[in-house]
C-alpha cells in the first residue's frame, strides 16, 4: 500500500485506480497523461511485461472513455537491453492505442534514439504521437529545429537530469532563460501543438502570452500532487494534462520529487491536512 505522503505524487499501484484518478480529474475539466513506473530495465521480460500492461491500459482507456492519453519511458521498453527491443515494444504500444501517445526523454545518451523513433511513428500516425524536451540541454536548440516541421506534439521541459556542463546549461536563471527562448521558436515554428511542462507561472504566463501572440495551440502539463488548484484554475482557460503516475515501483519516484524540490513535501503535508 502507497503510504499518504506518496499518494498525492502517486494515482496507485494499478491502473485501475490511476484511471479512477484521471476520471476525478476529467471532473475538473483535467485531462491525464498515464505513466507506469519502471525504468531502466536490464531483463527482458522485465520490458515486455511493461508493455503488455501498456497495452491493457490503453485498451481500459477507450474501454472507460476517460480523457487521457500514456507516456513511456525508452529504457522501459528495453533501450538499455537493446533499440531493436525498444522499437518493437514501442510499435506494439502505438500500434495497440487509440489514444495519444507520448515519449518521454530520458537523459542525454538516449537523445538521439528517442527522437529518432518520435520521427519514425508520429510520420506513420500522422502526428498521433509526441516527445519531451529538455531545455537545459545545449542541444536542445538544433533538435527544436528539427522537429518543427514534423507533426505530432512535442513537450519542452526544463529537465531534472544532472547533465555535465560541457552538454547542458546550469543555474536557474540560464536554464529559464534558454526555457522561454526555447518556447518562443515553438511558439512561432510549430503547427500541431506545444506541450509546457512547467509548474513555473512565469513560464505558464510566457506561453499564454505567446500563444495570443502566434496563436498556436498548446496545452499545460504538470504532476500529480503539485500546484493541483492551480492546474485546475488554468484549466478554465487552456487545455491542462496532469502526468499520472502509477504502479508497484512508486517509491524510487516520490523519492525522486522530494530530492527535485523540497517544497514538494509541504504539498503534500497540505493536501493531507486539507490546507
Amino acid at each position: 500500500m502507497i503510504p499518504p505522503i506518496a499518494n498525492n505524487f502517486v494515482a496507485g499501484e494499478t491502473y485501475g485506480e490511476a484511471l479512477d484518478h484521471v476520471s476525478e480529474l476529467n471532473e475538473r475539466d483535467v485531462a491525464g497523461i498515464l505513466n507506469l513506473l519502471g525504468e531502466h530495465y536490464e531483463d527482458r521480460e522485465a520490458a515486455n511485461s511493461d508493455t503488455e500492461e501498456y497495452i491493457a491500459l490503453v485498451n481500459a482507456i477507450a474501454e472507460r472513455a476517460v480523457d487521457a492519453c500514456i507516456s513511456v519511458k525508452p529504457s522501459q521498453l528495453g533501450l538499455e537491453i537493446g533499440e531493436e527491443l525498444f522499437q518493437e515494444n514501442l510499435d506494439r504500444i502505438i500500434d495497440a492505442a487509440d489514444c495519444f501517445v507520448w515519449v518521454d526523454m530520458e537523459d542525454h545518451e538516449t537523445t538521439d534514439v528517442t527522437l529518432d523513433a518520435f520521427e519514425k511513428h508520429t510520420r506513420a500516425t500522422d502526428g498521433n504521437v509526441g516527445v519531451c524536451v529538455q531545455a537545459n540541454l545545449v542541444r536542445t536548440g538544433d533538435d527544436l529545429t528539427r522537429l518543427a516541421d514534423l507533426p505530432g506534439k512535442v513537450r519542452l521541459v526544463k529537465g531534472a537530469y544532472d547533465e555535465s556542463p560541457s552538454i547542458a546549461h546550469k543555474g536557474k536563471d540560464t536554464v529559464d532563460a534558454v526555457y522561454r527562448d526555447n518556447l518562443e521558436f515553438m511558439f512561432k515554428e510549430f503547427d500541431d501543438g506545444i506541450g509546457v511542462g512547467s509548474h513555473d507561472p512565469a513560464m505558464i504566463d510566457y506561453a499564454k502570452e505567446l500563444h495570443e501572440e502566434y496563436g498556436t495551440p498548446y496545452e499545460v502539463q504538470m504532476l500529480t500532487g503539485v500546484r493541483e488548484s492551480a492546474q485546475f484554475e488554468l484549466a478554465t482557460e487552456v487545455p491542462v494534462y496532469q502526468y499520472v503516475p502509477y504502479g508497484t515501483k512508486w517509491f524510487s519516484y516520490f523519492y525522486r520529487r522530494i530530492r527535485e524540490r523540497k517544497s514538494n513535501i509541504l504539498f503534500a503535508a497540505r493536501a493531507i491536512v486539507g490546507n
